[in-house]
């Protein structure tokens, strides 16, 4: 079976299902052909796992302050290319066809006439699901921009009959009790801003993670380039997170019951969404802004990580995909969450 398996690579969620789904899928007799979009190619890293790569311009969102900036994001995106790459893409090589939320295989099997199966976070926003910030521009944006034939939604609870658990891609965990240690991760913040904001708290130690940063220590704030050993590693022994409400981290922190203080990104339907899940479901504690009061009390008594555990989902999908993902998906809704 030939799969080509499309992914969005503006953020690091999308990429790092992607690696779980590489680790499930090599278990199968399935040639699989990846195609990210969305970053700039010298700008991904550790790609190993996805072979010889396709790449593609895409489409992305900008981002500035912790606030999506859509002006801005239609004059960065290239459509001429974008419809390009959309008409030269050949389907016809490809058994099954796979995107997460990546929008050049999406388009491109409307065009071609070819079922495409969408598996991601941005599929799971159904009538049930929470929302907020859902305006007709941001609905539409969601809707459109990988539009799908067959979509498989993944979140925190089953908001609806075609949602599954998370895809996650975790080591295996140490034993060993918590460091006294903040993770720091927000991408799309100011990094300096970030850095001076941290070290208003000198009492607590934190390791700030960022593209385009260098490592070095600035007082009781160890930055970190971004890398994924390091990040696992660190996310593994620290005792709590402070992040953007992207979906992926979360999931991660859940599944090792990490203590989360959220900011969904301004502007973002997405992240505001998921700080609205996070909220109704008991699962993180959010704030709008830096707020520096809501931290201090944060870290001096983080809320309590829920004790959830998510199914093997990565491994359960390549088998489903294997077998010519014929099974319906209410089956394995069903046994995903009740496993």
């Amino acid at each position: 079976m030939n799969l080509l398996y499309g992914v969005q690579a503006t953020g690091q969620g999308h990429i790092s299902r992607a690696r779980a789904m590489a680790e499930a899928l090599a278990h199968h007799d399935i040639n699989v052909t990846w195609l990210l979009s969305g970053r700039p190619k010298d700008q991904l890293f550790d790609m190993g796992i996805f072979g010889d790569y396709q790449h593609r311009q895409g489409l992305t969102f900008v981002t500035e302050a912790g606030r999506l900036r859509y002006r801005k994001t239609a004059m960065r995106n290239n459509v001429l290319q974008f419809m390009g790459d959309v008409a030269a893409l050949d389907l016809s090589p490809f058994d099954l066809i796979v995107t997460d939320y990546e929008p050049v295989t999406a388009w491109a099997g409307r065009r071609q006439r070819r079922e495409v199966i969408g598996i991601g976070h941005q599929y799971a926003f159904g009538a049930n699901t929470p929302k907020a910030g859902n305006s007709l521009i941001q609905q539409g944006i969601m809707q459109r921009f990988a539009p799908v034939s067959r979509p498989v939604g993944l979140h925190w609870a089953a908001f609806d009959s075609h949602v599954l658990p998370p895809i996650l891609d975790l080591p295996a965990l140490s034993n060993e009790p918590p460091d006294d240690l903040i993770l720091v991760y927000l991408p799309f913040e100011d990094q300096a801003q970030i850095s001076q904001w941290l070290q208003s708290f000198p009492e607590q130690q934190f390791v700030q993670y960022a593209n385009g940063i260098i490592d070095e220590d600035r007082g009781n704030v160890g930055r970190r380039r971004a890398n994924i050993k390091g990040f696992k590693r660190d996310l593994g022994r620290c005792k709590g997170v402070i992040c953007n409400s992207g979906f992926e981290l979360i999931s991660e922190c859940l599944q090792w019951h990490k203590p989360v203080l959220t900011r969904p990104l301004k502007g973002q339907m997405e992240q505001l969404s998921n700080a609205a899940a996070l909220e109704s479901l008991g699962y993180a504690s959010v704030m709008h802004q830096l707020d520096s009061a809501h931290t201090r009390a944060w870290l001096e008594r983080p809320r309590e990580a829920p004790k959830v555990h998510f199914s093997d989902v990565a491994a359960r999908l390549a088998e489903w995909l294997a077998n010519g993902a014929r099974e319906p998906i209410d089956i394995l809704c069903s046994e995903l969450w009740d496993h």
